[in-house]
């Protein structure tokens, strides 16, 4: 089998786990739904746990050689360190929404080959919106092109953002989103990173910066919004890595005014 032909086959079976998880995830808005804590407010349900176990074993039955890395801890029986391929998958981004019935979370897949992300997709169900990258090939949603917003100056940007499960981390977090507003036309928060990056990989949006990060959160979107012409980096500017735990993302013409700002957005005094 060619390396394309492999490829294709390894993004029909993404897009087919995601829009099945979607399915699932769907079918349970509103209902009852078990709510556990991993954290003072990070959360888990069922349905996330049953959404990674259907692509776990998606995963398993087509590509048995694979490696999974995910949020709930569901494994291929592969060892992440040990594979070429690894599948880094958040079955629900944006828990704390769906367990709300606040409508505005995702199913999250990227593949990387050899530690570079080749192929990202993430469908949101509420809005049925499937987005779909592929290194150097472009990204599509619903099927159609899409691409990077042409805004020009951070002035005229709307910016995305995340705040973390961390308490300790968030006056930092808070600090910079003051700061960032001088800057800028407005900052969302959403509460799904995913969706965050995809929709500037749409063009929705300008830039969208988070720090820490799970890599689950944001590798697909990653791979979505650089195919679709976005510069993706650290928040220092280095090249990002997809098991890295921060990120900077922009349509490129706003990245280095982005990048300065976020470096003068912290108050003396801010840990």
């Amino acid at each position: 089998m060619s390396a394309h032909a492999e490829l294709d086959r390894v993004e029909a079976t993404a897009i087919a786990l995601a829009l099945d998880a979607g399915r699932l995830i769907r079918d349970q808005v509103g209902r009852h739904t078990t709510v556990e804590f991993k954290g003072e407010i990070d959360l888990v349900t069922e349905v996330d746990k049953a959404s990674e176990a259907l692509i776990a074993n998606g995963i398993s039955a087509a590509w048995p050689g694979h490696a999974l890395l995910g949020e709930e801890g569901s494994t291929t029986g592969v060892p992440v360190e040990h594979a070429e391929w690894v599948w880094i998958v958040d079955p629900i981004d944006g828990t704390t929404n769906f367990a709300h019935g606040y409508p505005h979370f995702a199913v999250s897949i990227a593949i990387a080959r050899g530690g570079v992300g080749e192929i990202g997709v993430v469908y949101d169900p509420s809005r049925d919106e499937l987005f779909v990258g592929r290194r150097g090939q472009g990204s599509r949603c619903n099927g159609h092109p899409i691409a990077v917003s042409k805004t020009a100056a951070l002035g005229r940007a709307i910016l995305a953002t995340g705040f973390s499960y961390d308490r300790a981390y968030r006056h930092r977090q808070i600090a910079q989103w003051i700061s960032l507003h001088d800057h800028c036309q407005g900052i969302r928060r959403e509460g799904s990173a995913a969706l965050g990056v995809t929709w500037l990989a749409a063009g929705r949006t300008d830039g969208f910066y988070e720090a820490p990060i799970n890599p689950w959160d944001i590798a697909a979107g990653a791979v979505i919004a650089e195919a679709a012409g976005a510069r993706v980096t650290s928040l220092g500017g280095q090249d990002y890595a997809i098991f890295d735990r921060e990120i900077l993302v922009t349509n490129g013409l706003i990245h280095t005014e982005l990048q300065q700002a976020l470096a003068d957005s912290l108050p003396v005094g801010v840990p």
